[in-house]
């Protein structure tokens, strides 16, 4: 792999604030994927905005030496869709998490979406609310035991990167916090992607959900669980003595069956290109929780037209302008 030359270094993107999380939280290993792979993009720090909201998460805003903005809860993707909308040189982030963009957030997370505004989310989903120390979330399980549901969750949880899909966001994709190596690959992707990227990251929260996605991270259990789509290739994984397929079901579902079991015209082969976002979508249903077989990478990477990329700012008001309008009355009367 060639060397990427750049002007900046990891250093010029970390801050001097004290970094606050509890002991093993995956969000440091996502701070560090986030602020090692950012020289990458040769964009200034001065550049780059990195929008937050509500939540552990929100607490990622003040660690990058860029420009920040801490918002209320769920509230990042409008944030980010003004300033986009303003700003189009910059390159905006925004990091949430599954309490924050899911619930309060979920009517901007969709319209930012649907609308293809420039913006890259970054949705860490521990399935856990953990700021407020351990209720359940969108994201949780049924049957979820926690402060705010003693007797289990009776929610379906939402599938962040079906939402996503059905939303008919552009770019969507899923990585873990712990593979240092996949992450910073779907970070560039989602980078080079002109419209809106979701990225959903399954981040461990070792106090109040310890252990979420360990079929997907323990070395005896993640070559038999981790699905990782490749684009153009088809959906086969497993360890040499089980390997298995995704293929076309008789009745259009997508099964999971034994390689060594499948009809090789039916094995289903990924194309994060495809208009038609139902092949995605089946993908990510694969598994209802991330303790089977689940897909990891990017379900789509589509084009479409940016929100107001084709529209032209508006003039800037003279000052005798705003003066007239401020001295109108109570009324004013729009032609």
């Amino acid at each position: 792999m060639s060397t990427i030359e750049t002007p900046f270094t990891k250093a010029d993107f970390q801050s001097d604030a004290e970094t606050r999380w509890c002991p093993g939280c995956g969000d440091y290993a996502i701070l560090a994927a986030v602020q090692g792979f950012m020289p990458e993009l040769g964009i200034p720090p001065e550049n780059v905005v990195f929008v937050s909201g509500i939540g552990c998460a929100g607490r990622f805003s003040y660690y990058m030496d860029t420009y920040g903005m801490h918002g209320i809860h769920g509230r990042g993707p409008a944030l980010a869709t003004g300033l986009a909308t303003a700003r189009d040189d910059l390159s905006i982030w925004v990091v949430t998490g599954d309490g924050d963009a899911l619930s309060i957030g979920g009517n901007h997370l969709i319209h930012a979406m649907r609308r293809n505004v420039p913006v890259k989310i970054l949705l860490f989903n521990n399935q856990i609310y953990g700021l407020t120390k351990g209720q359940v979330s969108p994201t949780s399980e049924r049957g979820k035991v926690t402060k705010s549901t003693p007797f289990g969750s009776s929610d379906a949880p939402f599938n962040p990167v079906s939402l996503a899909l059905g939303a008919d966001a552009t770019f969507v994709a899923r990585t873990i916090d712990k593979d240092k190596k996949h992450m910073p690959e779907v970070l560039r992707a989602a980078a080079a992607h002109p419209g809106t990227a979701l990225v959903e990251i399954y981040q461990n929260c070792p106090v109040f959900n310890d252990g979420a996605f360990t079929a997907l991270t323990d070395k005896d259990h993640a070559a038999l669980n981790q699905i990782r789509l490749v684009d153009g290739e088809p959906v086969v994984w497993g360890p040499d003595d089980a390997r298995r397929a995704v293929v076309h079901g008789a009745d259009g579902d997508l099964e999971v069956v034994a390689l060594a079991d499948a009809d090789e015209s039916r094995i289903v082969v990924h194309d994060a290109r495809r208009e038609n976002p139902a092949l995605a979508f089946a993908l990510s249903r694969l598994s209802s929780h991330p303790d089977g077989p689940t897909p990891i990478g990017v379900f789509r990477d589509v084009s479409r037209p940016v929100y107001q990329a084709d529209v032209p700012p508006p003039a800037a008001p003279s000052a005798q302008d705003l003066h007239g309008l401020l001295h109108a009355g109570d009324t004013w009367t729009v032609a």
